[in-house]
């Protein structure tokens, strides 16, 4: 039987307190990230540009160097016609979003560039049109946008700011500025959104030793990111683009109402694994959990926000570091991430239920870093295969 809805906030069992995942959360990211000065890389997307021209040379000591460091074309593409690229029968377009950061998109050791972005770009299209960013910082933004642009996909993105609950807003600045330069040059045909926060109130309030929302923490919290969602709407209406839609994104339990009062759409983490549902459960605990605590919490408020699962899926590996042999009742498995996927994926969609499968593909980093599960929720292995799934037709 699925556990108790009321019993899920979003923590993990006994293996580590931290239900989310670590590369985003400000307060894990504080441990390694040097706040400093970030060098704007210069994005040239042209048709007679070549893929093997990179926007970093610094390679990431947090990402893998098969995927961060090459700089050839993938396999049968055109170096000079990103839309000329071979298609993997298969994948299928089948998932609503999926959750993505392009491989060393972390300060200080920024290691990401146009032709890795690109080959993901690429695999990305064939799964889905929408995709989700967490940040802004290494100029991922503007990647990600010249990425599309040069591969003439179907793709539209939620870019991101993530701040930190302990800087003054000085990563929101920072990010704040990468976002506007990448609209100033490629405009916001591409982008569906602006999200502002990730878990950060979660991260707050849990630093201060409490666990409502909307308690005191909460209203504090609220009362740092409320500023920034106005300020970040200014800027988009300085460029022209008030089209494009401002949210927030937290964890499912911890989003705060004055925060979803203020915002176009919210993006919950909803984790069926950190609620130690077994796989049997997972897809209908998931559908149920965010439509009650999210969905009708929404409809509540008076501007109505809509919302997406910001995050789901299913592990399929652990590392020796933090392993327990009580992760949950059902494994981290390829077999279970397929379940899921089938139990998951085309029923959301059919469902009207807008979600970003997490994640793109795993990120080994993680797995050494923090250990666990952490880095192995990929649709892709770091080296971007497909793992052993098949991609349903919804």
């Amino acid at each position: 039987m699925p556990v108790p809805q009321t019993n899920y906030q979003n923590i993990e069992a006994t293996r580590n307190s931290d239900w989310l995942e670590p590369s985003q959360r400000s307060s894990k990211r504080s441990r390694w990230i040097v706040i400093g000065s970030v060098i704007t890389l210069v994005v040239l997307v042209a048709a007679g540009i070549a893929l093997g021209v990179t926007l970093s040379k610094k390679s990431s000591n947090n990402s893998s160097s098969s995927s961060s460091s090459s700089s050839a074309a993938p396999a049968g593409t055109n170096p000079n016609d990103p839309s000329n690229f071979p298609k993997n029968t298969a994948l299928q377009q089948s998932f609503y979003g999926i959750a993505y950061t392009p491989l060393g998109s972390q300060l200080p050791d920024c290691g990401n560039n146009l032709t890795e972005v690109i080959e993901d770009i690429q695999l990305l299209s064939q799964l889905t049109t929408r995709i989700r960013l967490y940040g802004a910082d290494c100029n991922q933004s503007s990647l990600v946008l010249a990425a599309i642009q040069a591969t003439k996909v179907n793709m539209k993105v939620y870019l991101g700011n993530y701040p930190a609950v302990d800087d003054n807003g000085a990563a929101y600045e920072r990010q704040r500025g990468e976002i506007q330069t990448a609209l100033q040059q490629y405009g916001g045909a591409n982008v569906l959104g602006v999200t502002v926060g990730n878990e950060f109130i979660l991260d707050y309030i849990t630093q201060q030793g409490q666990t409502d929302p909307n308690g005191s923490a909460g209203q504090a919290a609220a009362a740092m990111l409320i500023p920034w969602i106005t300020d970040t709407r200014s800027m988009l209406a300085s460029l022209g683009l008030s089209n494009i839609t401002v949210g927030n994104a937290d964890a499912g339990s911890y989003f705060n109402n004055e925060v979803l009062s203020s915002v176009d759409y919210g993006m919950s983490n909803v984790h069926p694994w950190f609620a130690n549902q077994t796989i049997d459960y997972a897809a209908n605990w998931t559908a149920d959990f965010f439509q009650t605590y999210n969905v009708d919490l929404a409809q509540n408020l008076t501007n109505k926000p809509t919302m997406f699962i910001a995050e789901t899926g299913w592990p399929t590996g652990t590392s020796e570091l933090n392993y327990s042999p009580n992760d949950g009742p059902s494994l981290a498995s390829v077999a279970n991430l397929q379940i899921f996927i089938d139990t998951f994926a085309c029923q959301a969609t059919k469902n009207g239920t807008g979600y970003f499968f997490f994640e793109f593909c795993d990120e080994p980093w993680k797995a050494t870093t923090f250990g666990g599960v952490e880095g192995f929720w990929g649709l892709f292995d770091s080296n971007k295969n497909l793992k052993n799934i098949t991609i349903p037709t919804c």
